[in-house]
């Protein structure tokens, strides 16, 4: 296990996780959000091949419709 910061807690995921992978573990869908690994944007194209490491700090932001 190793120790991240997302979006702005500390949160204990698997070792060698991707942010595929972690997205699947918190049950979120890649659409209509946007993440940022370490004040960098990261591509969904990126996100199975994106892997995490502990400090590492991630603001997952999901759109949200409304009118």
């Amino acid at each position: 296990m190793i120790t991240i910061q997302l979006n702005g807690e500390p949160q204990q995921i698997a070792a060698e996780c991707s942010l595929g992978q972690l997205l699947q573990t918190l049950a979120i869908h890649a659409q209509r959000i946007a993440i940022e690994k370490n004040q960098r944007i990261i591509p969904k194209s990126q996100y199975a091949n994106t892997f995490l490491a502990p400090g590492d700090q991630l603001e997952i932001i999901q759109a949200i419709g409304g009118g």
